[in-house]
């Protein structure tokens, strides 16, 4: 399965302090870890996204899925404010971060 991470206007300010590879490090290690709390494997292929800031998503594949794919995403959303958040100005707020859909 196949899902993009579409970041909102506040997620997309959050991720342009951040360069390509950065991005694919914090999410795949904020992914690895909730795969402890849920029954799911996720992988960001570094292939699937080349420039994450100028497209405005990022590309994550999801095998043995045996979880609701919807409360895992939202756990990341609520966990991938911290990292975001420390590059944004002091007054800057961080709402949604993403919306999930599903690709296939």
């Amino acid at each position: 399965m196949k899902v993009n991470l579409n970041f909102t206007n506040k997620g997309q300010i959050a991720i342009d302090n951040f360069d390509n590879s950065e991005l694919i490090e914090i999410f795949s290690r904020y992914m690895k870890t909730l795969t402890k709390q849920f029954a799911i494997e996720t992988t960001v292929p570094v292939e699937a996204n080349p420039n994450i800031s100028e497209e405005g998503l990022l590309r994550v594949s999801l095998a043995n899925v045996n979880c609701d794919v919807n409360i895992f995403f939202k756990e990341l959303g609520k966990d991938i404010k911290v990292p975001l958040k420390k590059r944004l100005d002091k007054n800057g707020k961080l709402d949604g971060v993403f919306k999930l859909e599903v690709v296939e």
